[in-house]
């Protein structure tokens, strides 16, 4: 792991920590050039990347305390294969829908994001209102 840490300490700072990754999945294989990760920068940020490509490449990123609602959907080959699509809703412009497709254990990824969103949104002291229409 300490060459994978030196490779993200290059990329993202020196403080910078991975904290979770996985890849887009099929037939629970990790046969794909989309990665997924989770990155924290010290205590100046955590954010969410989507790395999608091989020759080329494309990243998104969304910050975690941006995260509005999480929802989890698994189809039948889903299951079968323990796999599933998690899907961030964030209040970001550009990426209000990031979804993590086709990865593994869903439903600890699910849960490890609901308790970071609200460590991140606790230390920031934001608080989120919800509206009824």
């Amino acid at each position: 792991m300490s060459e994978t840490n030196s490779k993200i300490r290059r990329k993202y700072g020196m403080d910078a920590e991975l904290l979770w990754r996985d890849r887009k999945r099929y037939f629970g294989l990790p046969w794909s050039f989309t990665r997924y990760s989770l990155i924290k920068n010290g205590d100046k940020w955590l954010k969410v990347f989507s790395d999608i490509g091989l020759f080329y490449s494309i990243v998104e990123e969304v910050n975690v305390y941006r995260i509005r609602d999480i929802s989890l959907s698994q189809t039948l080959f889903d299951k079968i294969f323990r796999t599933g699509t998690v899907t961030l809703y964030s209040n970001d412009e550009r990426q209000p829908e990031f979804k993590l497709r086709h990865v593994a254990n869903p439903y600890k990824i699910r849960e490890m994001f609901s308790n970071l969103i609200e460590q991140e949104r606790t230390a920031r002291g934001i608080r989120v209102s919800e509206f009824q229409y």
